[in-house]
């Protein structure tokens, strides 16, 4: 979610700031400048009130740029607000329909579906071959999907696909129906769609990924020779930016089926062939199936490449540091959590720097936007909180955690879905862990639907298996 709401704020406002593990000087200035901004549309607003306390009549442009602001932060009332007044009072304005979309979107991203697809189907019927009419037809079937109105999702992304052939969504589109397709149990459809998909984009990046989707759908269906055979297909492929997969995860799926089938001596090879590092992900599952299957003759193997990583993680153990620690500490023991995935989370999300906001308005060391430190600050003992108390350690630990044992109450098998969550959102994670049918923590990550959060899971992890390494659970230095 974090990666569209990230691409929607860029269309708004133009260029801004990458992750906060990139920020120097100049972008905490930006920071600032953006808070000197966002506090000066409040006091306007707050002067721009009728009697009633309603907004004013503003120039549309005016409108439009107040309601990015408060987007920016997730504001989303504040910004619904500036949209509807621009609407009432300018309905023939050509902003209307990026109005629209914008009230749409922000009720879809605040996971409020039910008014923002009535909102949607509105721009679809009244503004028909327009940018916004495109974009909210994607957007009511991604809302009907997060309904768990799965087969009228499908049918709507194959509407996209059938009304714009050409349009700028054409081939998550397909790939979109063949995921949700799956979704409302019809696997045979879905194959059928893997077919379509591969005729229309043969060669390109897009077919790669259908031939991904067939893969994920055979595993989940354990259709294990069928597995095998898609993933030797795919690894003679190329794997470009485009495409939605890897090959470390394609050879690990492969290896995967290849125990499942009971052909354990091919599956011992196979994930041999996965190479691990310190930020291998699927390295280093390979490395932890390699030794329930490795048996005492082949014992050496395993240890062997045990070693070269371990000794890899102790060599950079400065770039792992365990900063606040019993902030982090007292948070996370009282709700039973490792700190060592807290600490993974940090590094990930801000790079232990208390004062980064990334592009969407989150805050402090776990990156937490007002939404949730709405939430979640009360069950903390935190209520009120302002923006600015995101950037205090203690508050983004103490808040973070809180959310993070809301996440392990409802995902408790593994540290994937929890990871996933905290970059994804925790309803797409239910159904992507529906999808992958199975407990493995390798085949649920293959199912993450985000390009963003995939890399996300992975990098976490690759985090925190350092951490276990190089710490105790009391964050002493082993």
């Amino acid at each position: 979610m974090l990666k569209n709401f990230v691409a929607f704020l860029i269309c708004l406002l133009g260029a801004l700031p990458s992750t906060a593990a990139n920020r120097n000087s100049s972008v905490i200035a930006k920071q600032a400048a953006s808070e000197t901004t966002l506090a000066a549309v409040r006091r306007s607003d707050a002067a721009d009130r009728d009697a009633k306390g309603n907004l004013k009549k503003l120039a549309p442009a005016e409108h439009m740029r107040r309601a990015a602001v408060y987007l920016s932060v997730r504001a989303f009332e504040e910004a619904r607000a500036h949209w509807q007044t621009l609407i009432d009072n300018y309905p023939q304005d050509p902003r209307v329909p990026e109005a629209m979309l914008g009230i749409g979107r922000s009720y879809f991203l605040s996971k409020d579906y039910q008014p923002g697809y009535a909102i949607f189907n509105q721009i679809v019927q009244n503004y028909n071959g327009t940018k916004e009419s495109r974009e909210a037809l994607n957007f009511s079937a991604a809302s009907l999907l997060r309904m768990g109105r799965f087969a009228e999702s499908a049918a709507r992304y194959a509407e996209y696909v059938d009304r714009y052939p050409n349009g700028e969504r054409i081939d998550t589109a397909h790939l979109n129906v063949i995921d949700t397709l799956r979704e409302a149990n019809k696997p045979a459809e879905a194959l059928q769609w893997v077919a379509r998909t591969r005729q229309r984009f043969a060669g390109t990046a897009a077919e790669t990924n259908a031939m991904f989707a067939e893969l994920r759908l055979y595993v989940a269906e354990d259709r294990w020779s069928d597995a095998v055979n898609i993933a030797d297909q795919l690894l003679k492929r190329s794997f470009s930016r485009a495409v939605l997969t890897s090959q470390a995860e394609v050879a690990y799926l492969k290896a995967f089926s290849l125990e499942k089938a009971g052909r354990k001596n091919e599956a011992f090879n196979a994930y041999l062939s996965v190479p691990d590092s310190i930020e291998s992900y699927y390295g280093w599952l390979a490395t932890q199936r390699l030794d329930d299957l490795a048996g005492p003759s082949r014992t050496q193997i395993v240890s062997q490449r045990e070693e070269r990583v371990n000794s890899a993680m102790d060599s950079v153990a400065e770039l792992y540091p365990a900063p606040y620690r019993q902030a982090i500490l007292n948070a996370s023991k009282s709700r039973k959590l490792d700190p060592r995935f807290i600490l993974a989370l940090i590094r990930q999300e801000s790079v232990f720097k208390p004062l980064a906001k990334s592009p969407a308005g989150a805050r402090g060391l776990l990156q937490l936007t007002m939404d949730a430190a709405q939430k979640y600050g009360p069950g903390a003992g935190l209520n009120a909180l302002r923006e600015n108390q995101l950037y205090q350690p203690e508050t983004s630990i103490t808040v973070g955690a809180e959310y993070i044992e809301h996440l392990t109450k409802l995902f408790p098998q593994m540290l994937e879905p929890v990871a996933a969550s905290y970059n994804g959102g925790e309803d797409n994670v239910a159904r992507w862990l529906e999808r992958a049918g199975r407990p493995d923590p390798g085949v649920f990550t293959a199912e993450v639907g985000f390009d963003e959060t995939k890399g996300y899971v992975q990098k976490v992890m690759s985090n925190y298996r350092v951490y276990k390494r190089l710490y105790t659970a009391d964050l002493i230095r082993k």
